[in-house]
Formats: C-alpha cells, sequence, structure tokens
C-alpha cells in the first residue's frame, strides 16, 4: 500500500524499486523558526549503522530520486532520504520565503530533530549546492561529503529572468508538461533506455502536490544558489568524495575539477559509461564508492 499523501498517480509506477521506495516514504512535523507551525516533511529512513547517511536529491525532484541508490546503501548503513523545503511531497505552507536560507534551516531542524548525529551528507546536482551550504553553515554535522554532478558553480537559475507575472504561471506549465520533462529526463542520461515511463512518473509525481507551482516560483524567484567562490570552498574541512558521470551533458565535466580544485580534502572518482544521474545510471558503482568512503 502507498502513503495516502501520496497523488493517487502513484500507482503507474512500474519499477520494483520505485514501488518499494514510494511505500516506504513517511512524514513527520518539523518545528523550525521559519514559520510559526510544524513544516510536515517527507522522509525516507532505511538500515541501521553508525554513521548515518543522508541522501539530498536534485532540483525540482523528491526521494524518490534515489530509489536505485538507497537500497544499496542500506543494508548496513543508516541511509536517510529527504525532500527539501519547498519540493518533493513536502508540505509548501504560505508565509513562508522560500530559498537556499529556507532551504539549510529546515534541513537543519529536521537533522536535529530525527537523526541528532553527524552524517556522511550526499547531495546530488542542485542537490550538491544544498550540501555545500548546509556544510559551511552547520560543518558540526557533517563527518563527510560526497558530491554527485554537483552544482554549485554556476549561480544562479535562467528560468529566474522569466519569473514575474504572467510568465512565472507559464513557466511552471511549461515544466509540468511531460513531454518537456521527458526531454530533459532524456539528456540526464548516457543510456537513453533508463528515460522509462516509471522514470518519468518519478520525476513527475510530486507536481500534483498543493502550491507546487508557487514554491518553484518562489525560490527561483530567490535567486536559487548563487555560485560559490573559490576562497569559499576552501573552507570546507570535511573529506570530499566528487563523483562525476564522464558524459554529463546538464553540467559538463570541466566543473569536476574545478571542484576537485577548489575543496582542500577531495577526492574525484569518474564513473564511466554515465550522464549526469550515477545514483539512477550506475547505482551498484556509485554504492560502491560512497560505501568505500566511510
Amino acid at each position: 500500500m502507498f502513503p495516502n499523501f501520496l497523488p493517487t498517480s502513484v500507482g503507474q509506477l512500474t519499477e520494483s524499486a520505485s514501488i518499494a521506495l514510494a511505500q516506504s516514504i513517511q512524514t513527520t512535523a518539523i518545528a523550525t523558526p521559519l514559520i510559526n507551525q510544524p513544516i510536515t516533511t517527507t522522509f525516507v529512513k532505511e538500515g541501521s549503522g553508525v554513521t548515518p547517511i543522508l541522501l539530498i536529491h536534485g532540483f525540482d525532484s523528491s526521494v524518490l530520486e534515489f530509489r536505485r541508490l538507497l537500497p544499496l546503501l542500506s543494508g548496513d548503513n543508516e541511509t536517510w532520504a529527504v525532500d527539501l523545503l519547498g519540493f518533493g511531497f513536502t508540505d509548501r505552507l504560505s508565509g513562508i520565503a522560500y530559498s537556499p536560507t529556507a532551504i539549510k534551516t529546515h534541513l537543519y531542524y529536521f537533522w536535529k530533530s530525527l537523526i541528532k548525529q553527524p552524517v556522511i551528507l550526499v547531495g546530488a546536482s542542485m542537490g550538491g549546492a544544498t550540501a555545500i551550504d548546509f556544510t559551511l553553515t552547520y560543518p558540526e554535522v557533517v563527518k563527510k561529503l560526497v558530491l554527485i554532478d554537483s552544482a554549485g558553480l554556476a549561480g544562479g537559475s535562467p528560468l529566474s529572468k522569466l519569473m514575474f507575472p504572467p510568465l512565472d504561471y507559464l513557466a511552471t506549465q511549461f515544466l509540468s508538461n511531460l513531454k518537456v520533462r521527458d526531454r530533459v529526463s532524456r539528456i540526464g542520461y548516457k543510456n537513453q533506455s533508463l528515460a522509462s515511463v516509471d522514470a518519468l512518473c518519478c520525476g513527475a509525481l510530486h507536481l500534483q502536490m498543493p502550491s507546487w507551482n508557487q514554491a518553484l516560483i518562489a525560490f527561483t524567484k530567490s535567486g536559487g544558489y548563487s555560485a560559490f567562490r573559490f576562497k569559499k570552498l576552501s573552507q570546507i574541512v570535511q573529506e570530499t568524495l566528487i563523483l562525476w558521470g564522464d558524459s554529463d551533458k546538464i553540467l559538463g565535466t570541466r566543473d569536476a575539477m574545478r571542484f576537485k580544485r577548489a575543496i582542500p580534502h577531495s577526492t574525484l572518482v569518474w564513473i564511466q559509461d554515465c550522464g549526469h544521474l550515477p545514483h539512477l545510471e550506475q547505482p551498484q558503482i556509485t554504492a560502491q564508492h560512497i560505501l568505500g568512503f566511510r
């Protein structure tokens, strides 16, 4: 059975990993300084172990992004994935200024409420920028850092230029078009067969949540994640593992080396025959590197 807070179209999932992860999504009420009421936050927790692993998804995505990776990590580890504020299936309450600052504040109080010990923080794509920002702000929370084809060296979003009425609404309507999302998904993979109907369902399911478009507009208007300067990245003291698909057509491959040069205690590993989504396209290899990094 699927949780009743998920859209009914969750029943269209066909891949066993997608179905299993969707069935395991939980909610918890997180109190934060952002608003005077708790934020119902969606997450997945599996496994047990000494050092928890916390997975952070990318832009306009959800915990379902980790449907293939999380089971491989949780066999011998306490592994979490959480829907960031304004994304996934987490509640989008009115009165919150959706921004990177709000995201890391909500994430901190999620950690403080449920995890309560230093984590191996894993961020994919925009989730990498979130993970960097979080690590710099709350260094005591992060034991080690893993960046998967991470954003963070090119600031802002091209969508921000469109985020004024009525173009803001039209921009989100464009992004909600399944044909558009399918095209973007196909760019993300080197192996085009992985851009399946199930993958499209996973990537679009959260669009049916209340206030999806309002929160996305607000986040984009905030400017999103600014480019981190090398001086700022040099302040990361944690050991950092950089995983990068050798055929990434979303961010390219140049930033992998730039992150390696900027972050002092970092190791770069290329994921072969892989696009922007190693955790979906090469989950076994990605998991192997993360587990070896613990």
